[in-house]
């Protein structure tokens, strides 16, 4: 009861609640370990029971605390067995607050129908055998016409992040290195480590990885880059043309370039506003790039298109052959429909258009409250604050919940800290939510007396 004493400079329900998230970020508070009850801190502190408990409330939204009745409240220390070690920090408790910007999850509002698509696919499967090929070939064209260069071959996995952890798994040994952007998604930290092989992580800015320091890590021999092309999560950041074709000059002239294979993550290009990109213009026999539908379309499909030289698709395919064998072809043809049919191409540049107006509202209501902003395409955006766990707690008394940064960097501490939010699911009052987001980003002794707004809480 002492510690928390003297940490508690602030009485009010927000000043608690950041007090006790200091301490926990300090490690003073482990996981586990039992806080006081509501009345005992609230008698100690000469403040009401109320307070105390929208402080406790606070820290419960942002997933920091749990309660368990009677016994009362700890610091949490469930996580989920079956999430890999990045995504635990990602996970977050599983009541909803009152505008969840955590997620990093497009608009369901937003998809297109898929009651017409459903009812034009055929009710009875077609596999006449296990030996077919794993594309349909309407789909297989429609793709290949679409592809941001010529690709010698094309196939179909089970969403964006399985293409990837299976082009990996077909370049990449144990011991090998790999290029990952920094900040990046966290799961491709995950993926590397289980490969055993070693991140090389290198920075980057609105325009994609910076040259310079691209070459200073091919000078360690990686064995593959994965890089985001298009709205960058978290960052939102977008691959220029210039800068595609001075990455791909920067490959071309590094010594070990016949060893390097580069994949391309295009998880949200059917809504971003950027132009379509590839290092494969240039580097065609080097390059697997992988096209997503989940942003666009809808996660459930679990659908993604990966194209590239044959050698690698070809292996991506028979190593599928001994798991999943192939994409569901229905699901394949539902695709197809999706992305042939009028309305449902009027649907999905109508979200492309909402999610533009939804970063820019932002930014704007943002850089009016003084906060600093980056241009961003697609649902997400990165935003820099004073204190990631004290802004969590923060906005989680304002009834909002944004993803921690932490878990998206490449190092186990980085500075400046930062929140990733996903824009695309500010649907109305950008100025509100803009209000709360800066009251927790900027410093207490410069933030202007900013307080949250209450109409979230």
């Amino acid at each position: 009861m002492d510690t928390f004493l003297e940490r508690i400079d602030d009485t009010s329900p927000r000043g608690i609640a950041a007090a006790l998230a200091r301490l926990m970020t300090s490690g003073e508070l482990a996981p586990g370990e039992r806080l006081p009850t509501v009345r005992e801190l609230a008698e100690t502190l000469g403040v009401s029971p109320a307070t105390v408990s929208h402080a406790w409330q606070a820290l419960a939204r942002a997933g920091l605390i749990e309660s368990r009745g009677r016994a009362g409240s700890f610091v949490r220390s469930d996580r989920p067995g079956w999430l890999p070690p990045r995504m635990l920090g990602l996970a977050g408790p599983v009541d909803h607050a009152h505008l969840d910007l955590s997620r990093g999850t497009p608009d369901p509002l937003l998809l297109p129908a898929l009651g017409p698509a459903l009812s034009r696919v055929s009710e009875r499967a077609e596999v006449s055998s296990y030996h077919e090929l794993p594309v349909i070939p309407e789909l297989g064209r429609v793709l290949g016409e679409t592809w941001p260069y010529p690709a010698e071959s094309l196939t179909v996995v089970d969403g964006a992040l399985d293409a990837v952890s299976r082009s990996l798994e077909a370049v990449v040994g144990f011991g090998d290195r790999v290029v990952l952007e920094n900040p990046g998604f966290p799961a491709f930290f995950d993926l590397v480590d289980t490969l055993g092989a070693e991140r090389l992580p290198v920075g980057l800015d609105e325009s994609g990885i910076l040259p310079e320091q691209l070459a200073r890590a091919l000078a360690l021999r990686p064995r593959a880059i994965v890089l985001q092309p298009r709205a960058h999560n978290p960052t939102g950041a977008s691959m220029t043309v210039d800068r595609a074709r001075e990455l791909a000059k920067v490959i071309r002239s590094s010594r070990h370039a016949d060893e390097l294979v580069v994949i391309e993550d295009d998880h949200s290009g059917q809504i971003s506003t950027a132009s379509d990109v590839s290092l494969g213009r240039w580097l065609p026999d080097r390059v697997l790039h992988v096209r997503s539908f989940s942003k666009s379309h809808g996660p459930d499909l679990r659908i993604a298109a990966v194209g590239g030289p044959s050698r690698l698709i070809d292996r991506i395919v028979a190593r599928r052959m001994l798991g999943p064998g192939w994409t569901s072809r229905m699901v394949q043809r539902i695709l197809f429909e999706l992305l042939t049919d009028g309305d449902s191409l009027a649907e999905v540049s109508e979200a492309r258009r909402q999610y533009y107006a939804r970063q820019r509202a932002l930014a704007t209501a943002l850089t009016t409250w003084g906060a600093e902003t980056v241009r961003s395409d697609g649902i997400n955006t990165w935003l820099q604050v004073a204190d990631e766990r004290s802004a969590l707690v923060q906005l989680a008394a304002a009834g909002i919940r944004v993803a921690p940064g932490s878990p998206f960097l490449a190092g186990e501490q980085e500075s400046p800290e930062f929140v990733r939010i996903t824009v695309g699911m500010v649907r109305e009052d950008a100025t509100g939510v803009a209000a709360a987001l800066a009251a927790a980003a900027l410093p207490r002794a410069g933030n202007g007396g900013y307080t949250l707004d209450s109409r979230w809480a």
